[in-house]
């Protein structure tokens, strides 16, 4: 009975500092500038020799690391490879979601990823229909007039998509007032689905719908679909994008 209380005493002990190292890392995760001991032990709310035990065994397993600063701790190179191991393809763990979104609907499904101020073709479920809408993987994209593109601008705070869609609008000439775009971002905000109609390619029209995994990758599906028929299928198929959401955020999250 004793050796069985034991066992469990240590079990919890080990859970604890598992807890209390998580823990660490994250407040190291929030301040990429470093912080001392006292700091850690301050935001975490543990005594500085129970840190320091801690703290002494994520340093000699390099998930932490002295910075240039006296006493400063940041999150060390160990994590960066952690991180590389645990990436998922987005793409192939998507896929399934895409082929269904394409089968129920006949139509093109496309998966793109936010590249810095444009969208990249990650990968791409051909629809069924003999007339169809086709686009090259790694191809690049627009964010301020595709579905995909205001899709991901709407998962930005207000300022960087303010600076992205105001340089595009500029460099494209468009004509569309970054006013009228920053209020279909507060609806995309909303409903959770983004429109293009006719906007990038005459003749094709799209739904989209944006999100992002747990390192702030964003991404968005689109459906794009040719103009002559999408007055009669938007409502359907905006109606099962959206009942595949919360499938979509759970698989990435």
């Amino acid at each position: 009975m004793e050796q069985t209380v034991t066992r469990k005493s240590t079990h919890h002990q080990g859970v604890q500092v598992i807890a209390r190292a998580a823990e660490i890392l994250r407040v190291l995760k929030q301040d990429n500038g470093g912080l001392s001991l006292g700091q850690i032990s301050d935001r975490v709310s543990l005594p500085r020799s129970t840190v320091q035990r801690i703290v002494n065994a994520l340093l000699a397993e390099k998930l932490i690391m002295n910075t240039a600063s006296e006493g400063g701790l940041r999150l060390g190179p160990e994590i960066q490879s952690l991180a590389a191991a645990g990436r998922f393809d987005a793409a192939e763990l998507l896929r399934p979601i895409m082929a269904e979104i394409a089968d129920r609907t006949g139509e093109t499904v496309d998966l793109a990823v936010l590249r810095d101020d444009h969208l990249v073709f990650v990968d791409q479920v051909v629809g069924t229909h003999r007339v169809r809408t086709v686009s090259a993987v790694g191809q690049n994209f627009p964010l301020t007039s595709t579905a995909n593109g205001k899709a991901a601008l709407a998962l930005l705070d207000d300022e960087m998509a303010a600076i992205l869609a105001a340089r595009e609008l500029k460099a494209s000439r468009s004509d569309k007032a970054l006013s009228t775009l920053i209020a279909e971002l507060e609806d995309i905000r909303t409903t959770g689905l983004a429109w293009d109609f006719d906007e990038h390619t005459e003749g094709i029209s799209a739904v989209g719908h944006g999100f992002s995994d747990t390192t702030g990758q964003i991404y968005a599906l689109s459906v794009p679909v040719p103009s002559y028929r999408f007055s009669k299928t938007k409502n359907s198929i905006s109606e099962l994008l959206k009942a595949m959401a919360p499938q979509i955020e759970k698989m990435i999250s």
